[in-house]
């Protein structure tokens, strides 16, 4: 079986070694800040790097390159070109919030992964023992990968952040409006975006919405209309 060892005792880290573990893999203690990286290759099949994006490169250019072992990295943003000084490279990047390590963990099974297309296939058994899935990026194509990530959850955040405070001054807490969120992602699972929207863009109804425009404070207004164009892009 394939042996890991991991660099990066955050999150996204731990929230791997503690996936691994759970499946029996042979997983050898994290790294961490302080600790000497030149041996990280020595003893194991794969080297995950699971720092914040901006010392990957670093941290790849500190491991004594090794023709047998693979360094693999957990971002979704850089590609392989950080990791140019080994041989055998890939990227390894979990379509999952993971917001603490437990959670992590479970989330970690059955997600989608994203490989780099020209990475070393090796990373995929990891996948598989997690009964994940996998979407193949092209080098040019992390960004464009990562900025669709970000929009579906950090920016789905963030609009939630909004509901809560729209609802709040009508005296409504958030709770109320999550199953009617929860509902629209089912759509969306189902039915795709296009057809799952409703509501008074998709309606044709103006009045409607310089109503909301209308009662809303400035500060919120920017958002709303922002997203009501791109829902009449949806609409047929």
């Amino acid at each position: 079986m394939t042996s890991v060892r991991i660099i990066g005792p955050g999150r996204a880290g731990t929230s791997l070694h503690h996936a691994l573990r759970r499946a029996h893999w042979p997983v050898e203690p994290l790294l961490g800040r302080g600790d000497d990286l030149r041996d990280a290759t020595r003893g194991v099949d794969l080297v995950v790097i699971a720092t914040p994006d901006a010392t990957v490169p670093d941290v790849a250019a500190a491991i004594t390159p090794s023709d047998e072992v693979v360094v693999a990295h957990l971002s979704g943003s850089l590609g392989l070109g950080p990791l140019a000084a080994h041989r055998r490279v890939a990227v390894l990047h979990p379509l999952v919030a993971l917001p603490d390590p437990d959670r992590g963990a479970d989330r970690l099974v059955g997600a989608w992964f994203g490989l780099a297309t020209d990475g070393d296939a090796l990373v995929e058994e990891v996948v598989e023992e997690l009964h994940g899935r996998v979407v193949r990026v092209a080098e040019e194509d992390w960004a464009r990968y990562h900025a669709a990530a970000v929009v579906a959850s950090n920016h789905l955040v963030a609009l939630l952040g909004q509901v809560e405070r729209i609802a709040s001054a009508a005296g409504v807490p958030l709770e109320a409006y999550l199953d009617l969120a929860r509902g629209a992602l089912d759509d969306v699972t189902a039915l795709g975006p296009a057809a799952a929207l409703t509501g008074p863009v998709r309606r044709g109804d103006a009045a409607t919405v310089e109503g909301h425009l209308a009662a809303l404070p400035p500060e919120e207004r920017p958002a709303y209309e922002a997203l009501a164009r791109e829902a009449a892009r949806l609409c047929p």
